[in-house]
């Protein structure tokens, strides 16, 4: 009988079940890339990587491709990069398409998507030549999966997230021999979540990080959700709607007139200042002081002060996108402002899609689909899950009692500890999904000691959340991130 007809008869929940998921070698190829007059000689070792219980049975695998210049397993002297994305229920597919690998989806010059069939290129502004690069899709993405449904609850929770994945990465350097590398985590959206809290839990491996990039950062999420008794969003998004409105040429004629910077920088003066007071005083506020709050939304989000108004001086950036621009029968996307939706009606509060979350999966997926079987030599005949929204609905941010998510302690706990870790934060100017000045509050309230916070560095870019997929913004941040890696503490 195989292994799969053995499988089939075992009970639903028989440890049976167990062996079908095996722990095969991984596929390695070598490659060739020509970056300027230099010539890369790079591998790649691409497979599953397997996590085991106490009894040795395989649990889950978890679906991985490695980058290693000049050397199959990679040299131990060099850097390693770990990179995944967010979600929760994301794969690594954005960043590894998007991003710093050899090979990335052509899109247009200003991030729109070019027109089918998509084409992949050779990556000029790849990090191979600074770092090798480690991506991991967590279990439930990708290909990566679990050996029994009812396992997944053990690896769709924050604390199952962060274990599973530092298990693996446990695994990786070992079997690979990379201990003794300097290690990078790099993470977007919630995939930066989910670094801070591996860096604090990594060291309870003695596992100690060189530095962590997180790209379009949340740690804390009462600055991005919306809910009653929590004002905060209101006030940090704020200027977002102004580099939204500024972009769009919605503002008044003087702050339209300024450069995006300084129109901005006036929207965050009066956020933390006249707009969180506002806030904080609810239905205290008499007629007047309400009519000049309404002025100052109408002045900085290039919305009507009737809308304002009758929002309760609170704009949701769900509702902003549909308004902005509805005059025009369009949306803005909640990922990139720059970029529109074509909505089927000008009525309703918010968009009928996202042209970043609906459509830009569609080059990624079909490319990495191609690219992993003739380029990297792997096949696999499950669909390539690149967001789950099964996963993202189904996932354990734990109990109301503890509060907001929050891994901003952990991040703290961790340079605490290790105090040569740096962090590297890059915000995308027109982002509504993770804006910039919230991690910029999250990070000046993580209660640092005044000797580490230099720790800290921003890069801004005028891209969205997907920094990567605006070519400029991605040379730029190609060029921060090597800086900040090869910054290396003496």
């Amino acid at each position: 009988m195989t292994a799969d007809a053995a499988s089939q008869a075992a009970p639903p929940d028989s440890p049976a079940k167990l062996p079908a998921l095996l722990d095969e070698p991984p596929i390695q190829r070598q490659h060739e890339l020509m970056i300027g007059d230099t010539m890369l000689i790079y591998y790649t070792t691409t497979g599953m990587l397997p996590l085991k219980n106490t009894a040795g049975e395989i649990e889950a695998q978890i679906f991985f491709t490695a980058y290693t210049l000049n050397s199959l397993d990679g040299d131990p002297r060099r850097p390693l990069m770990i990179l995944f994305n967010g979600g929760p229920g994301a794969a690594s597919i954005y960043l590894h398409m998007g991003a710093f690998s050899p090979k990335r989806a052509r899109l247009r010059d200003d991030g729109t998507i070019p027109p089918p069939p998509y084409q992949l290129v050779e990556n000029e502004y790849t990090l191979l030549a600074e770092t090798d690069l480690l991506y991991i899709d967590p279990v439930g993405t990708g290909y990566s999966r679990a050996a029994k449904e009812d396992l997944n609850k053990n690896y769709w929770s924050v604390k199952g997230d962060i274990e599973s994945l530092a298990e693996f990465i446990r695994l990786y350097l070992n079997r690979y021999g990379r201990m003794t590398s300097p290690l990078f985590l790099c993470g977007e959206s919630y995939g930066t979540f989910r670094a801070a809290g591996l860096a604090d839990h990594l060291l309870t491996k003695n596992i100690a990080l060189s530095g962590l990039i997180l790209i379009s950062a949340v740690l804390n999420f009462q600055t991005s959700e919306y809910a009653k008794g929590n004002d905060l969003p209101y006030a940090l998004l704020l200027p977002t709607f102004t580099a939204a409105a500024w972009y769009h040429q919605k503002l008044p004629a003087e702050l339209q007139s300024l450069p995006l910077r300084e129109a901005m920088a006036e929207a965050e003066r009066w956020a933390v200042g006249g707009y969180t007071l506002a806030l904080m005083r609810g239905d205290l506020l008499i007629d007047d002081e309400r009519a000049e709050v309404a002025s100052r939304l109408a002045r900085y989000t290039g919305l009507e002060r009737r809308y304002i108004e009758r929002s309760n001086l609170r704009v949701r950036y769900s509702r902003f996108i549909k308004e902005l621009l509805r005059d025009q029968r369009r949306s803005v996307s909640a990922y990139d402002a720059r970029l529109t939706n074509i909505d089927e009606l000008a009525i309703g509060e918010e968009p009928d899609f996202d042209v970043i979350l609906s459509v830009l999966g569609s080059p990624y997926t079909m490319l990495f689909n191609d690219y992993a079987r003739k380029e990297l030599g792997y096949t696999n005949d499950h669909e390539y899950q690149t967001l789950s929204l099964s996963i993202n609905q189904a996932w354990d941010f734990g109990k109301p009692l503890d509060g907001w998510p929050d891994t901003s302690a952990a991040l703290r706990s961790a340079i605490s500890k290790n105090t040569f870790m740096r962090v590297f934060v890059a915000r995308g100017l027109y982002d509504f999904a993770t804006s910039y000045f919230a991690i910029e509050y999250t990070m000046n309230h993580l209660g640092l000691d005044s000797s580490l916070r230099d720790n800290i560095r921003y890069g801004d870019y005028e891209s969205g959340h997907m920094i990567y997929i605006d070519l400029a913004s991605l040379a730029r941040l190609r060029q921060d991130v090597a800086e900040f890696i090869q910054a290396l503490p003496a």
